[in-house]
């Protein structure tokens, strides 16, 4: 009998591209000899949490993800599940990687790490899942014609603990040659493994606080961006670790010096041509009017914002007047005390230089949460043409109340929880995370603010020091 041969379905593009990078991936492993593979995810507590599996199983977990119960997204950086918290012991979601960002960790021996999606069991993004919004927020933006780019421009401090408590590596000078000796073995070894990693930091320095460094690396995609921030603030960890030291990225790791911010620099490009849309030579400070709508957006929605960009309730240490990490939403080529900073354009490469700091920003936060939330908040700013008012040229705690007043200017939230009343009233930021991850953020973020309400100092510095 003549045997019938039932044709196949071809495999759409997209899966059949997935499935290539994926046996790649189990390539890579057995070549490199790799004998476990984390799965990580950031959290809505902006903890860097994740599974890993031994590369004898990896296949199939490529292709099914990792099982994670839902309840995860309800706990806090204290480690507690939120009584309040939507998720609880029934439910499981699947953390799926994304193959492009795969790597072998030059800090930990025989381990590699790949970033993962939130999915549902039916295979859809899951509603609390920050890469997912921030997802999002990219396809809205893309329907505009229009690319996010930007980069985080990371501090934080290199200590170790002795009896007790957290003692700086050094106390030099900021900027100066004798912090950079004193971190250089350290330093030396964060940047090879930041670039065999495929993240390339373009400065390094010595900054103002005891111990600490500043590292802002290259611009990427946002999606791509937020990824280098986990990468980032890992490979800091998990080479002072090897060396005995800790790498802090708490907000305010010392309570009378300098905190440690992730500035973010950004700019939206057009998909048609490849052109920088914030740039035009022939406007104020090289700027377009889609970058001025964009601040004047970012400024509207600043106190909800910065309950996604400053998130703990150390961050609210740091965000003081004369800081230089901005206390105002105020906005001026140059001005550190500004939210946001319109830096100075590069010379010769004006077009690609023209981008946008905001300050308000530090690295305890979630960075796909940081980056969807900032890109809403300008969208809504382009969408609706909004002004953002004259550029402020000086210090805006040297200006009396009456003249912030009549300049629009308003003092940022100065706790948590105040952050989160403005995030709540803030429909347009509710309404891009969406109900279920808003909801989620939200009842982890208030919980963590009760944590801490009636505990000393010392528990909060504790708390974040080791945690970020």
């Amino acid at each position: 009998m003549r045997r019938r041969v039932v044709p196949t379905q071809p495999m759409n593009p997209t899966a059949a591209r997935r499935a290539r990078e994926l046996r790649r991936v189990a390539r890579e492993c057995r070549d490199a000899k790799i004998q476990l593979v984390r799965f990580l995810y950031c959290g809505n507590d902006g903890v860097i949490r994740g599974k890993a599996c031994h590369t004898r199983f990896l296949p199939s977990y490529l292709e099914s993800g990792i099982g994670l119960t839902m309840a995860m997204q309800s706990f806090n950086m204290l480690d507690q599940l939120v009584a309040e918290g939507s998720f609880g012991p029934v439910g499981e979601i699947r953390l799926v990687p994304d193959p492009a960002t795969f790597t072998v960790l030059p800090y930990a021996p025989r381990a590699a790490r790949l970033l993962c999606d939130m999915i549902t069991l039916e295979g859809e993004p899951w509603g609390a899942c920050p890469r997912s919004f921030l997802k999002r927020m990219i396809e809205r933006a893309a329907g505009q014609g229009l690319v996010f780019k930007a980069a985080f421009e990371n501090e934080f401090t290199l200590a170790r603990r002795e009896d007790g408590r957290y003692v700086p590596l050094d106390r030099s000078p900021c900027f100066s040659t004798i912090g950079m000796d004193s971190a250089a073995l350290v330093m030396t070894e964060v940047i090879d493994a930041l670039v065999a990693q495929g993240v390339f930091p373009e400065q390094y320095y010595a900054e103002l606080g005891p111990g600490q460094q500043e590292l802002p690396v290259r611009f990427a995609d946002a999606v791509r961006a937020a990824d280098n921030q986990i990468t980032v603030r890992d490979t800091a960890r998990g080479v002072a670790a090897r060396h005995g030291l800790l790498a802090s990225f708490a907000p305010k790791p010392f309570p009378d010096e300098a905190g440690n911010g992730a500035h973010i620099h950004f700019s939206l490009w057009r998909i048609a041509g490849n052109r920088n849309a914030f740039h035009d030579p022939k406007g104020r400070y090289g700027l377009s009017e889609t970058g001025f709508a964009f601040i004047g957006g970012v400024l509207a929605h600043l106190p909800a914002l910065v309950a996604l960009t400053a998130p703990t309730v150390n961050s609210y240490r740091r965000l003081q007047p004369r800081f230089w990490s901005s206390a105002y939403t105020a906005w001026g080529p140059d001005n550190r005390e500004g939210a946001i900073r319109v830096p100075s354009q590069r010379r010769g490469i004006e077009m690609e230089s023209t981008n946008l700091e905001l300050k308000p920003s530090d690295p305890s936060n979630n960075p796909y949460l940081a980056l969807g939330a900032l890109l809403a908040a300008g969208l809504d700013g382009i969408e609706n043409k909004r002004d953002p008012g004259e550029p402020t040229l000086v210090d805006p705690d040297t200006l009396s109340e009456a003249e912030r007043t009549r300049r629009g200017i308003r003092r940022l939230p100065t706790s948590l929880g105040e952050a989160l009343d403005a995030l709540e009233r803030d429909e347009v930021l509710r309404s891009a995370l969406g109900a279920t991850l808003a909801k989620e953020y939200l009842a982890v973020k208030r919980s963590e603010v009760r944590g801490f309400e009636g505990k000393d100092t010392m528990f909060e510095i504790d708390q974040h020091f080791y945690k970020f």
